[in-house]
This record gives C-alpha cells, sequence and structure tokens, in this order.
C-alpha cells in the first residue's frame, strides 16, 4: 500500500453493495474516498443475498472473512423439488463440500447485514446523504459531479455506481435499452419454522431448515434459502407472466399475489407462502452486455456497469469482485490512473460479459420443459479475483 495514494481524491456515488465495498477496498490501499448517496437515510433493501467462494475470497483478501461468516449462513445441502409433484430432482452436498473443491464456502446473507459490514468500517464523514447526482463532466485529468441541491465536487476519478437505472451511465454513454424477460419475481422471508419438513406424493423428500432449497415448474422457480443465524429463510419466486412489467424492487405485493401466481403448485410449497407477511415483486429485464465503462476518469462499476439477471445470483458478487480489483488496479498504477482504469475494464469486462449471457441462457433453461441440467459454474466460483496482482 502507498501513501501517496491519499493524493487522488475518488468520488464514488452510490452507498449500495458496489459502492461501499469499493470505497472500502479503495482506503484499504490508502485512497482518498468519498461516497455520496442519494438516499437521506443509509441503508439497503431488506432480501437475501448469495455470496459465492468466489467474492468469499474477497472478504479473505481485504481482512473481513471472519465477520463475513458470523453475519451469513452457510446451508448444508441443495435439494431441487420438481414444482407440481413435489419429487426430488436432485441432492447435493454444500457445507464443507463447497469450500473443498473451490477454496471459499458459499454463503446466504441478509442483505442489509452484509451493507453494515461496511458502513460500520468507513468513517461517517466519507458518506454523505441525501446527496442526488444529476450530472459528471470529465476533461483531461479530472472530473466534476453536480448535484440536484447545487453543490458541486470536483474529484480525480469518479465511480458511478448506482446502480441498474444508473442515471451517469445514460449520460455518458447513452440510453440501454432493456427488454423485458416476461417474467416477475417476488422477495420475501419467512421464519424457518414455516419451511415444509417433507413433500412428495409419499412425503418422501426431506427438507432441514438449513437446506438451500427450491421448486422449478412450467411457469417459474422458486428458491430458498436460510439467511443470517438460519432462523429467518430467504424466498426468491419467479414466474412467468406477460402482465406486468416494471423494474424495480420496491413495489408492494401480498402472500395471496404469490399463491395466486403458483395456483396447482406443489401445495406444501404454497402453505409456506402463506407465512409471508411482507413481500416486494418487480420485473427481470435482460441487457446485452456493453463494452464502454469509462470515459476519460469516469467509472461505471457493478449493475451501473454489468447489470444481469438474478438466474445466477451473481449480480451482487460481482460488484465485489470490481470493488477489490479497481482499487488493486489503482494501486498499480497510482502514477497514471487512467490506465489504471482501463485496466479495470480489460480485466472486469470478459467475465462479466460472459456471466450476464450464462445468466441469459440459463433463464432460457428453466422455461423449459423438463429443464436440463443446471449450467456448471465451476468456471464462476473457481475464480479469484485477488490473484495476479
Amino acid at each position: 500500500m502507498h501513501a501517496d495514494n491519499a493524493k487522488l481524491k475518488i468520488v464514488i456515488i452510490g452507498a449500495g453493495i458496489g459502492g461501499l465495498s469499493a470505497a472500502y477496498c479503495l482506503r484499504k490501499y490508502g485512497f482518498d474516498v468519498h461516497v455520496y448517496e442519494r438516499a437521506k437515510e443509509l441503508g439497503e433493501f431488506g432480501a437475501g443475498l448469495q455470496i459465492g467462494p468466489n467474492s468469499v475470497k474477497v472478504f479473505r483478501a481485504i481482512g473481513l472473512e471472519d465477520e463475513l461468516r458470523n453475519c451469513t449462513f452457510e446451508p448444508h445441502t441443495q435439494l431441487s423439488i420438481h414444482g407440481v409433484d413435489g419429487t426430488m430432482r436432485f441432492c447435493d452436498p454444500m457445507k464443507g463440500a463447497i469450500e473443498d473443491k473451490y477454496g471459499a464456502p458459499y454463503l446466504m446473507a441478509f442483505r442489509p447485514d452484509l451493507h453494515r459490514l461496511f458502513c460500520d468500517r468507513i468513517p461517517a464523514y466519507r458518506i454523505h446523504l441525501d446527496k442526488e447526482c444529476i450530472g459528471v463532466d470529465s476533461v483531461d485529468d479530472s472530473a466534476t459531479v453536480k448535484f440536484s441541491d447545487g453543490e458541486t465536487i470536483r474529484a480525480d476519478i469518479v465511480i458511478a455506481a448506482d446502480g441498474i437505472k444508473s442515471a451517469i451511465r445514460k449520460q455518458c454513454f447513452g440510453a440501454d435499452k432493456p427488454e423485458f424477460t416476461e417474467m416477475i419475481a417476488w422477495r420475501a422471508i419467512v421464519p424457518a419454522s414455516a419451511v415444509p419438513r417433507t413433500v412428495g406424493p409419499n412425503n418422501e423428500v426431506k427438507i432441514d431448515q438449513n437446506d438451500y432449497f427450491g421448486w422449478i415448474g412450467w411457469n417459474g422457480h422458486v428458491v430458498c434459502y436460510p439467511i443470517g443465524d438460519g432462523s429467518r429463510v430467504n424466498i426468491f419466486a419467479g414466474h412467468h407472466s406477460t402482465d406486468w412489467m416494471e423494474e424495480s424492487w420496491s413495489i408492494p405485493s401480498n402472500a395471496d399475489e404469490m399463491i395466486s401466481a403458483y395456483t396447482g403448485w406443489n401445495s406444501s410449497m404454497l402453505k409456506m407462502f402463506e407465512h409471508v407477511t411482507h413481500c416486494y415483486k418487480w420485473g427481470i429485464f435482460d441487457r446485452t452486455p456493453r463494452l464502454e465503462w469509462r470515459l476519460n476518469t469516469v467509472l461505471l462499476l457493478g449493475d451501473a456497469a454489468h447489470p444481469t439477471m438474478p438466474t445466477l445470483a451473481q449480480g451482487a458478487n460481482m460488484a465485489i469482485e470490481d470493488g477489490y480489483t479497481i482499487a488493486r488496479c489503482l494501486d498499480k498504477y497510482r502514477d497514471n490512473p487512467k490506465t489504471g482504469l482501463a485496466e479495470f475494464v480489460r480485466l472486469r469486462q470478459p467475465r462479466t460479459a460472459r456471466i450476464t449471457l450464462q445468466a441469459r441462457q440459463q433463464f432460457k433453461n428453466n422455461l423449459l420443459r423438463p429443464p436440463p441440467p443446471t449450467i456448471p459454474r465451476d468456471w464462476i466460483f473457481s475464480f479469484d479475483p485477488t490473484a495476479g496482482f
């Protein structure tokens, strides 16, 4: 780490998982970093989050693996169930087995817990709330950020971590053209006690509340996993529909709407849905991977750079990989920041594009009946983002 990194002023727009992981990693390498968030309060939308072995390796490298394990859950088994009759599709070990194979575990997090893990380690004066970015100008070796309250701030580098509807991406590179996939999804959390203990025609399939389990059927799929201390289970429920297409995580829904969408599915799953007290729905959109992530000293990161469908559960993982990689690239090329930004794009664009396209293919496969085997993900999980610097 280099003391002269502090001379380089970096502004990050967005205090989500991507923005805060980048801020933490950049500070680890001595950079002068400030984060600007449009929300008036610091927090994160409450839902489950899967942390793959690839991003666990980042937490290990930045000294937060123990803290990560303390606030996440490692499922014992992965269990896939047919959506209608409740018979088993496959059952694979997870706890210990994935770490043995890929060098790190597969963990399940409550998104606010992960958000807090980073927030608690970044000084409060470095995070500025109620600051909506409305534009950025980049000329030569600096950039100027403009906010809705009239303030402008100059920085050597601006990192846009402002999400799937990034205003900076739109300004710098033009509006994208997301395509509605005719899939909507619900996110909900139920107590672990709501998990059915047995399913199937003769109750022959046993589910443990410590499992990562789910159903796949003719018009969707449902994925469930324990989060935090294991006392709660996160539900992701995807459903084919042409009726609704708003791309938002925060549209309120309810258990009745979820249950209605899965009429005819396994009765044990529907009984679990009856325990849902709060849930949200959104439309799932697909985007073609983009090549342009950088304009002079303005850089896109996370969902702002490479939004992807949730079928591989890699969106947050890619943002965490990004956060570590940008810190290492700028540290490596501290005398020429533009080279560091270009190196970041060179390293990250091919991997994230491949994941985006594989997520698209997995989505299509999920709609086939019967669904083909899951696309191999060894190349995703075995990757070490911390190697090669």
